[in-house]
């Protein structure tokens, strides 16, 4: 059996926010999503004709009309919703450091900065707008060019 991971979902109050952080923040794009039984957001890491590019699915709580995301994944108390749970954190490959932080730094957001030197990778740790961690690895080499 091969195996990859295709995506993860979030179910989420707050649409807006989710797409401010990972599109505004991380650089998604929001893309083509199926005509589901509720509200939510289809987030591309690469091209948006590609449905298998579609990394991050924002699933909607529409408090209105929740019948729909019910009866599709069932469903969910609200205050469960909050942090990573049992799932520590997710993780996506990136490059950029240094446009990356700036980018946070505007925004009021403070990443936690790991080295791994036996990987070559440079993690920044940060928070989503629903408290799920999310990390990024750059390749260290990115921090080494900016004197860290």
């Amino acid at each position: 059996m091969g195996i990859s991971l295709n995506h993860f979902s979030i179910r989420t109050v707050d649409l807006d926010a989710c797409e401010r952080f990972y599109c505004g923040l991380l650089g998604l794009k929001k893309g083509p999503r199926p005509p589901f039984p509720f509200p939510g957001l289809w987030l591309y890491a690469g091209e948006t004709d590609r449905y298998d590019n579609a990394a991050v699915h924002i699933i909607g709580i529409d408090r209105n009309d929740p019948e729909g995301l019910k009866k599709y994944l069932g469903d969910r108390d609200e205050t469960s919703l909050a942090g990573s749970g049992a799932v520590d954190h997710v993780a996506f490959f990136a490059t950029g450091l240094k446009e990356t932080l700036e980018r946070l730094k505007a925004n009021g957001i403070e990443g936690r900065e790991r080295t791994v030197p036996v990987l070559g990778l440079h993690q920044v740790f940060i928070d989503d707008p629903n408290g799920i961690v999310v990390e990024l690895n750059f390749p260290a080499a990115e921090k080494a060019a900016l004197g860290g």
